[in-house]
């Protein structure tokens, strides 16, 4: 069977997160998307832990209204790089908290810091029949390659045991894939979201092939055991991230890796520091100049959440607007789904919306759309191709947008 998963995000008890990540709100809004299997997060926090138990059928089931959950927590180790761990049961969950809760404070935040290293965290991940690997593991901040130049360097003794790596929303295949330590891992696209809605929930997914929607199941997806494997990458384009390029944290100049190194990483224009970027990043860590995809590497699709495609197509300042809303209801109406309209439907089926959605939609599919990349704190943006220049009410719309969200660092 073919599933779409999101299998990294956060409930309501982690920091900076909507009260509405509840499991039965994520099940609805999952359902919405065509996410067959959502991650529960933070399932060694005991309050979550413990509504996690009220919505389980047994040890190892937990579904809402045909939506499956499985169980999933981040956990940031001492030197500041996260992990993704994934469970194969709620007793293993009971039993992770119990060999994490020496080091951490679990109450305080779904996401728990802990006093341990990366190759610590693994070795209980392991023990307990985790999968693991690392979170977001380009982005300048709380990521293993920023603090690390190799897995060897996080996990130690315990590297070939590491399952995955998870590209994060300022990464893709190809950035990852010229980094040889990386040829035999699957790449995870997964949304780290902090609310349950379109725009948040499952925008980065991955489409598996699977025996049955369990753990054991993914796990022979995730490590490519008999035949299953992950057959396509669903993700924003890494240049929309706010650090994609090297630049000034304060002023947003975008500065070449060339002119850094010359002015010692400070403006020449404001003084401010710079902030490395993914993509020069990259190029520090990489062995080949171009991407080398091994034969097991499915495709990766660049696009963006549905309601942001129509926004765009539309020329409207938010996803809220009643154009955008009409848009997006019908074609879920239509298709049951998000992921649906926007990937698997033929072109010609979406003729009862604006022909401006449909050439978006077919722009993303293409990959035909042009790109600003972001640097420096402060997010790219993208134009679709023909797409008349924008008026000044929407340019100060978008101008209030960006400064909403740069006041979050950490939105991956």
């Amino acid at each position: 069977m073919i599933i779409n998963a999101d299998l990294h995000l956060h409930s309501k008890y982690s920091m900076a997160c909507s009260n509405r990540m509840e499991l039965p709100v994520m099940a609805t809004e999952a359902a919405k998307k065509g996410i067959n299997l959502v991650a529960t997060g933070d399932c060694i926090h005991p309050k979550w832990l413990a509504e996690i138990k009220k919505y389980s059928s047994d040890d190892t089931t937990i579904e809402i209204d045909g939506t499956s959950f499985v169980l999933t927590t981040e956990i940031e180790d001492k030197r500041r790089v996260h992990h993704l761990l994934i469970l194969p049961s709620i007793s293993k969950a009971e039993e992770l908290a119990e060999r994490i809760a020496p080091y951490s404070n679990l109450e305080i935040d779904g996401r728990p810091t802990v006093r341990l290293d990366g190759e610590e965290i693994a070795e209980i991940a392991h023990d307990v029949g985790a999968l693991f690997g690392p979170c977001h593991a380009f982005t300048p901040w709380t990521a293993m390659y920023a603090y690390h130049d190799s897995l060897e360097s996080c996990y130690g003794d315990l590297t070939d045991k590491v399952a995955f790596l998870e590209l994060g929303l300022s990464a893709d295949s190809d950035y990852a894939d010229r980094i040889a330590e990386l040829q035999d891992l699957t790449f995870l696209s997964n949304s780290d979201a902090h609310s349950p809605w379109s725009n948040k929930l499952a925008r980065e997914f991955n489409r598996f092939e699977v025996p049955d929607l369990t753990f054991e199941g993914l796990e022979k997806a995730i490590l490519r055991k008999e035949g299953y494997k992950c057959v396509l990458n669903v993700g924003f384009y890494p240049q929309e991230g706010k650090y994609n390029e090297s630049a000034c944290i304060k002023c947003f100049r975008h500065y070449t890796f060339e002119e850094c190194e010359e002015i010692d990483w400070k403006c020449r224009v404001c003084g401010g520091q710079i902030k490395k970027g993914v993509y020069d990043r990259v190029n520090e860590l990489a062995d080949y100049d171009e991407p080398h995809h091994p034969d097991h590497r499915p495709p990766y699709l660049h696009t963006l959440p549905l309601a942001e495609i129509i926004m765009m197509a539309l020329g409207h300042s938010s996803i809220n607007t009643k154009g955008v809303s009409t848009a997006w209801n019908a074609l879920i109406e239509k298709f049951g789904s998000e992921t649906t309209a926007m990937l698997d439907a033929d072109l010609e089926e979406l003729d009862f919306v604006d022909s401006r959605v449909v050439d978006g939609i077919r722009a993303f599919r293409e990959e035909k759309v042009i790109i600003h990349p972001g640097g420096g704190g402060k997010y790219g943006w993208l134009e679709l191709p023909g797409q008349k220049k924008k008026s000044k009410p929407q340019k100060k719309a978008e101008k209030e947008v960006s400064k909403k969200q740069q006041k979050s660092l950490f939105d991956f």
